[in-house]
């Protein structure tokens, strides 16, 4: 039984490592105007970032609005923090943001009005990003 017990311990001692250096991935799609629901979602794509997940955040539709350079955004109790603010915290730790391919061409705004480090998303891009296996998704 000893014997048993020290091979299995061994054996996970050699595999479990391996997991450690998967990356998990998290992908946000944002498209509610709600400011509470975009509150929501940024508070989840933060605390990932924060646990060493990537991120990557595609805004559309009403999402979109966040990522207009003179839209403003309500703050939210209780850090009195809106979106906007949450999703700029975002882009300065490292996430990835984007508007997706729709957003600009079906809507007054041009690429420039857009805050810095927002981009347009490549759908094949996403495509490719999504059919990875360590990439969760939350959509909101």
């Amino acid at each position: 039984m000893n014997k048993l017990l020290i091979t299995l311990v061994l054996g996970y001692s050699f595999v479990l490592p391996g997991y450690a250096e998967t990356s998990t991935e998290l992908f946000v799609t944002l498209n509610s105007g709600n400011p509470q629901t975009q509150g929501m979602a940024l508070v989840l794509a933060t605390q990932a970032v924060e646990q060493k997940a990537g991120v990557r955040v595609l805004l559309c539709s009403e999402g979109g609005q966040l990522a207009v350079r003179n839209k403003e955004s309500v703050p939210l109790k209780p850090r009195n923090v809106s979106p906007k603010d949450m999703l700029q915290s975002l882009l300065k730790a490292g996430a990835k943001v984007e508007v997706c391919a729709l957003f600009l061409p079906n809507s007054d705004w041009k690429l420039p009005d857009l805050i810095e480090g927002v981009s347009v998303a490549k759908p094949a891009d996403v495509a490719a990003y999504l059919l990875q296996p360590n990439v969760k998704i939350l959509s909101y």
